[in-house]
């Protein structure tokens, strides 16, 4: 009987640690967001202006939007085709901020900060924490993929 109960004890505390080990570590959001990333949807306020592929897009423009993350720089591709290039960090989680960018985008003073509303390996959704003149002075929701 002690060698049924030694027997299942050891079992199980080798599928423990079996289950423990097996768990697959979470890169740092820093690294999973320093990609390639294109338009998948965008929102101009409330208002669905582009899906990737759509025919009746009404900004096709951001066919040309692009956010290159790189470890320590950004390229940034507006829907008009307008480049920028700086840096980026991240500030906590939740928020997107890039920074010395050149040309400034209009308004910006250089800098453009986007909250991270959610990311997983293959899709980014961010969102400006400011007013954007070049639509009309919305707040905008980018859903991107990577690339």
């Amino acid at each position: 009987m002690k060698k049924s109960y030694a027997l299942l004890w050891s079992l199980a505390l080798i599928l423990t640690l079996v289950a423990t080990g097996c768990k697959k570590k979470v890169k740092p959001l820093s690294e999973r967001i320093a990609k390639a990333w294109i338009a998948e949807t965008i929102k101009e306020g409330s208002t669905l202006v582009y899906t990737r592929g759509g025919s009746s897009n009404t900004v096709p423009g951001y066919s040309s939007f692009r956010l290159t993350l790189t470890p320590t720089t950004v390229t940034y591709t507006e829907r008009d085709g307008t480049t920028f290039t700086g840096t980026w960090e991240l500030q906590g989680d939740s928020k997107l901020i890039l920074k010395g960018l050149n040309p400034q985008p209009t308004g910006s003073g250089g800098t453009v900060e986007f909250s991270i509303e959610s990311i997983d390996d293959m899709r980014l959704v961010l969102k400006n924490l400011k007013e954007s003149p070049k639509t009309g002075n919305t707040i905008n929701e980018y859903t991107l993929s990577a690339s």
